[in-house]
């Protein structure tokens, strides 16, 4: 008997390297020994021949096209993103029109299911993401060793991390900062912070073994986006062993629980940067961080989530 296609569809490839395609290419490596999996960019005009069973689609605005393709030909989940939940679906007609067509809808943190409309809530699944466990290191560092992950883009507001790192220009903290320049005023910040704050080093876009290496070995990960659906970025500072600092908004609060200790206001450089001082020079306070973010860990597990993924292919399967 041929095993269901399942037809998994992003926006973005392993060019991109993003949240979207890590999402991709790990639901296809959880379901390729019992489903014959495909990955598609959202706009390959080559989906049309396909005849899949199942559509896993990413992104409900630039999914939007290739979602409608096959919603009337067989079961869709759709995988919301931050930028689905936190701007797009309330305005957006076309993101609003896949909300209504998929079978399923897919939300990575808890609170994601908060933004969508009640009459949705039944068909949708909480699934958080996972990333393995790497095996801790012994960190003796003279410098708290700070890190951010994520592209020069407005969705992930790397200028208040710059801006606080210039705060902390006489501190004994070291910045290390790792992503592509996508804005080019973002990029002329980051060259200018390097400037001021020669501790401090945006070292652009690194293959995702060699930045997991470099999280691993650092004491603390800033996250600091006005939007999130449910970051990669955090789950693997967890399952690394290090600590978080995030911005207050729903899509962190979801991944980290509301009781989290290390979340400051969004845009808020002075409150970021009184955060990273205070885990420099408070080690219980560091600690306190450390300690809520293992007390998370389970909810990352690759089983859990492959288990979640499984189940949630095959229900729809068998609608």
């Amino acid at each position: 008997m041929a095993k269901p296609l399942v037809l998994i569809i992003s926006p973005a490839l392993a060019n991109a390297n993003n949240g979207n395609w890590q999402t991709a290419a790990r639901w296809s490596r959880f379901l390729r020994d019992s489903h014959t999996v495909i990955c598609s960019a959202s706009d390959a005009g080559s989906n049309a021949a396909l005849r899949p069973d199942i559509v896993i689609a990413l992104h409900a605005r630039r999914s939007a096209a290739a979602l409608q393709q096959f919603a009337e030909r067989c079961q869709s989940i759709l995988v919301l993103t931050g930028t689905d939940l936190y701007r797009d679906i309330r305005t957006d007609p076309v993101a609003q029109h896949s909300l209504s067509i998929a079978t399923r809808l897919v939300v990575l943190q808890s609170a994601g299911i908060d933004e969508l409309p009640a009459a949705m809530h039944e068909k949708t699944h909480v699934i958080y993401q996972s990333a393995r466990t790497l095996k801790a290191v012994t960190r003796q560092h003279s410098a708290l060793k700070v890190i951010m992950i994520g592209h020069l883009r407005a969705e992930k507001d790397p200028a208040t991390f710059l801006r606080a790192c210039v705060h902390l220009r006489h501190d004994d903290i070291d910045f290390l900062h790792i992503g592509g320049a996508l804005d080019a005023e973002l990029k002329a910040l980051a060259d200018s912070t390097a400037e001021r704050q020669p501790r401090y080093r945006w070292i652009g876009n690194q293959p995702h073994a060699a930045t997991r290496q470099r999280l691993k070995h650092s004491n603390l990960m800033v996250i600091s986006s006005v939007m999130e659906g449910g970051a990669n970025v955090i789950i693997e500072a967890i399952t690394s062993g290090v600590a978080v600092i995030a911005s207050d908004i729903s899509g962190n609060r979801g991944m980290l629980g509301d009781d989290y200790a290390g979340y400051f206001p969004v845009g808020d450089a002075n409150a970021l940067a009184t955060l990273i001082r205070r885990s420099a020079s408070e080690p219980l306070f560091l600690a306190r961080l450390q300690a809520q973010c293992d007390l998370r860990r389970p909810l990352f597990s690759p089983e859990r989530e492959c288990a979640a993924v499984r189940q949630l292919v095959d229900n729809c399967l068998h609608i």
